[in-house]
Formats: structure tokens, sequence, C-alpha cells
């Protein structure tokens, strides 16, 4: 742990309240919460030193020993839109609704986001575990300088880009990739485990709501060309005016009002013929890339897991969610969250869903 800065401190009603006009429920309310921002040393997706922050919510209750929940956030590309730094309730709700349950809950920001330096390598498997683990690390350190104890086994759970990333965290806890923390239980929410095989299709077969396809799509190539590789010029796989700007839009510091305005509603506005066939038939470097993000699911849980998912999700197609369950093994429940809906989506209506779901199932496992 590098820094701990306390954000709030809320009694139980501040919490609900907080809740409630975020559009999460609050029946599981049980206790206040104090928020702190952990800055932590970790490594970035080249394996180099560098430094992450996330929210860390511990519980106003007497326990010393407190089960730890890990939650994966959804999609963003702003720095002030992360869990430790964003002023909107809806990235910090899961994290303060495990808080007011009774659990210590762990956000990070992931690589390049919040306080983190850099850009953000988005669906970069491999950095969003190892983000995930040094936050959980860190705020055992912390917890550990209160007087207060984590306990080691650790419900994972996350949605959207969060899902895939639970997943993979939980495969990497449960082999043992920290001398502490193992896996208790897994329950990601809406994820794109097969972006290859159902997601990608999805995208360019109108499948995912337009906009949000193309937000996917030119997040995808301009994150994954700064690992990989995958074009010499932006003029190669976007549209003009587009590949003056979309780099940069995706820099960290553009609001997610700046990549809306600044993006066209479809993949066919965005994307030149070689873009649309770099996503088609993927050529083996980013192809050995996508088998990584693909690969979440390939392993089998020994703890208690569950996979949620909402029907007829707009831009996490349903494919997704039964190629994990296919994968993890028919003794994964894979339940349906039914069509609640979030500011008009779906997608997101099953974070809402999922959380209020999750925290109750949590809350029966020993």
């Amino acid at each position: 742990m590098v820094s701990a800065e306390h954000l709030r401190t809320l009694s139980s009603s501040q919490v609900a309240g907080q809740l409630a006009t975020a559009g999460f429920r609050h029946d599981s309310v049980r206790n206040g919460v104090d928020t702190y921002r952990l800055v932590y040393r970790t490594i970035d997706a080249h394996g180099r030193p560098t430094t992450a922050s996330g929210l860390f919510v511990l519980p106003r209750t007497g326990r010393h020993r407190l089960r730890t929940v890990s939650f994966d956030h959804g999609t963003t590309s702003y720095k002030g839109d992360a869990p430790s730094t964003t002023d909107d309730g809806f990235a910090p709700a899961p994290a303060l609704t495990y808080g007011a349950a009774g659990f210590a809950a762990a956000e990070p920001d992931y690589l390049g986001l919040g306080l983190g330096p850099g850009v953000h390598p988005w669906m970069d498997v491999p950095s969003e575990v190892t983000a995930s683990v040094d936050m959980l690390r860190a705020a055992r350190a912390f917890t550990r300088h209160r007087g207060r104890e984590l306990d080691r086994k650790v419900m994972v759970t996350g949605f959207s880009q969060g899902a895939s990333a639970a997943t993979a965290l939980g495969r990497a806890l449960q082999n043992g990739s920290d001398p502490w923390f193992r896996l208790g239980a897994l329950a990601p929410v809406s994820g794109g485990y097969a972006f290859r095989t159902a997601e990608i299709p999805a995208l360019l077969g109108g499948e995912v709501e337009p906009k949000s396809g193309t937000l996917y799509a030119a997040y995808l190539l301009v994150a994954f060309n700064r690992l990989h590789h995958l074009y010499d010029s932006p003029a190669q796989v976007f549209k003009a005016p587009y590949d003056e700007t979309i780099e940069q839009l995706f820099d960290g510091t553009h609001t997610g009002e700046e990549l809306f305005n600044g993006t066209p509603g479809t993949i066919s506005d965005l994307l030149t013929p070689d873009g649309l066939q770099l996503l088609k038939n993927p050529p083996e470097r980013f192809a050995a890339a996508l088998r990584v993000l693909d690969g979440t699911c390939t392993w089998t849980p020994k703890a208690p897991t569950r996979l949620y998912f909402s029907r007829n999700d707009e831009q996490a197609v349903n494919a997704n969610s039964t190629t994990c369950r296919t994968q993890l093994g028919k003794q994964v429940p894979l339940i349906d969250l039914g069509t609640e809906t979030y500011q008009g989506s779906r997608h997101l209506g099953s974070n809402v869903a999922g959380t209020a779901a999750i925290v109750r199932w949590f809350l029966t496992l020993k």
C-alpha cells in the first residue's frame, strides 16, 4: 500500500439513501460504512512496476475478522469515473452494498483509471487480475493497521468487463496466486466471456445496441493495438475524421459524454473495410490476445459458483454467459435476472438486480 485516504463516513440510513439515489436496492443495509481510496503498488500489462487505486469499504461494526468481497466494475474510459474517484453513485454502489451488509469490500479501479498513471488496457485479463489481487493485498495491510483482519476466503463478483475479470480472479485465487487469500465464492454478472465467438459476431451482426457496439469495437481496437500492435496507423482501421481523434478519446482524460459525442452511431460509419476485416478474421497476434480474453471460464471452480445474466441483454449478448456456463460446468447455476432496466438499459439493470441477488446469496454462505 502506498497511501490511504478516508473519503466518507456514512450511517446506515445515509448508505440506504445513497443506494436509493443511485437506483440500487437497500434492503440488505445492516450497518454504516467508512470508505477509503487506496493507492497501491502493482505491475502494468508488461510486468513493470506501477501503481493503481481502488475503493475500499469497511463496515462500521464491532467485528474484528471481516468476510471479504472483491467486486470488479464494468467498462469506463474516463479516469474520473473510476469507483474511487467518481461522484456518480452507480460505480461505487455494489461496494457500498456489500460494506453495508457487513462485508469488507474491495473494488479496484484497474490500471490507468482513478489515480493510476497511463492509459487503461481495457479487457486485458492478466492486468485486471494482478490489479485485483494487489488491491486485496493492500486492503488487508490497511485493515490490519486498523486492528482488524480480512478473512482468507474472498467472495468474488464483478459486472460486465468486471465479470470476466472476476472469473479470472477466482481462478487465480483458487490456484494460490496469493499466500493468504483463497476463493470463497464466485458470482459474476453479464460478462463478455466469449468475445471472439459471441460478442464480436453480435457487434458485427447488429445484435448489440448500435452505439454501444460502436464504442466497444473502438475501445477494443485502440486498447489491444497499444498492447499487441494490430495496426500501424489509425487511418488503416478508422474512417475519417475519427482516425484523427479516436485514440485520444480513449486516453483517460476525456469524459464519457465527450466519447459519446466524438464517435458515430454505427460500426460501419466508424471502421474502414480493413477495420471490419480485422474484427471478422483476426490475424494470429489479435486472435492470440482474444483467446486469453475468452479463456477466463476454462476451469472448474471448487468454491460455490453462480453465473448471473439479464435476458436479451443489449450489450453483453446472452451467448457469452451460456458459453461460460458450459466451460465452467453444468454444476454452475445460470441465473436469469429478468429484464430490469437502469436508465433504459437491461445490461446496466443486471448490475442493479445482480448486486441485490448476490449480496443475499453471500450472506447465506459460511
